[in-house]
């Protein structure tokens, strides 16, 4: 599994048709543009070096189980990211909701 993890390239057919099975839509930038990828870039990196590299998963099931409850557990609910000022994502976007129906009223 983390020999899968690491050598992807997110361009090739194996992981086209990944995404068209997940009904996950990519979104591909142009070649030679780092900034175009950037944030998937880094969320993946994040994962890879804080997650997975440091675990053993006996099977693909068991690596896919793990890691989606550590995103939607701690990734997206209580690591806070330099993008989100600091906050967790989740915060951010309950603070950054509230502030546009204050906004709205």
């Amino acid at each position: 599994m983390r020999r899968w993890l690491e050598f992807t390239e997110y361009t090739s057919a194996d992981f086209s048709r990944a995404c068209n099975r997940w009904k996950v839509r990519q979104s591909m930038g142009r070649v030679g543009s780092c900034f175009d990828n950037a944030v998937a870039e880094a969320t993946f990196s994040t994962i890879k070096v804080q997650y997975v590299h440091r675990r053993h998963f006996r099977t693909r099931t068991e690596a896919r189980l793990k890691i989606a409850t550590w995103i939607t557990d701690f990734y997206n609910r209580r690591r806070r990211h330099s993008v989100c000022d600091w906050r967790s994502p989740m915060d951010y976007e309950r603070s950054e909701t509230r502030a546009l129906e204050a906004r709205a009223a």
